[in-house]
């Protein structure tokens, strides 16, 4: 299945065997320091730039069923995002995997996009819309 909006993400874990927790990663994108003229132009019009974690949570499926009530509950941290990266973990035997189970792929999933390896994860604007981010 094709995800390209976070209904059809929700779609795809609800349908999975055992329950998910899904893994959130907020990001803010910055511009370089430097930057030349053109990458401060293709910053400003929304484009370019690199993205920094400022935030992360993990939620069961069931939980974030819609993404504005996602989007609602970050506002309340306070914490400014652009991009939000999401994984999913599967539980076994009928049980969803624990938030003490979240913790270590959560912590590496923010380094792996601290490195920039994205690939395994699906990134979404604050549309909740699916992005590809090259």
């Amino acid at each position: 299945m094709h995800i390209s909006t976070y209904s059809d993400l929700i779609a795809l874990a609800q349908q999975q065997p055992d329950p998910q927790r899904l893994l959130f990663v907020f990001a803010k994108a910055e511009m370089p320091p430097e930057p030349t003229k053109d990458q401060q132009k293709r910053f400003e019009s929304g484009e370019g730039g690199y993205l920094i974690p400022v935030t992360c949570v993990d939620k069961l499926a069931d939980e974030v069923t819609e993404f504005e009530s996602l989007v609602a509950e970050s506002k309340h941290t306070g914490v400014e995002w652009d991009m939000v990266f999401v994984a999913g973990m599967s539980g076994m035997g009928g049980m969803p995997p624990t938030p003490d189970q979240a913790e270590q792929p959560l912590k590496m999933m923010v380094e792996q996009i601290k490195a920039g390896t994205i690939a395994n994860f699906v990134t979404f604007d604050k549309s909740g819309d699916a992005v590809s981010i090259v």
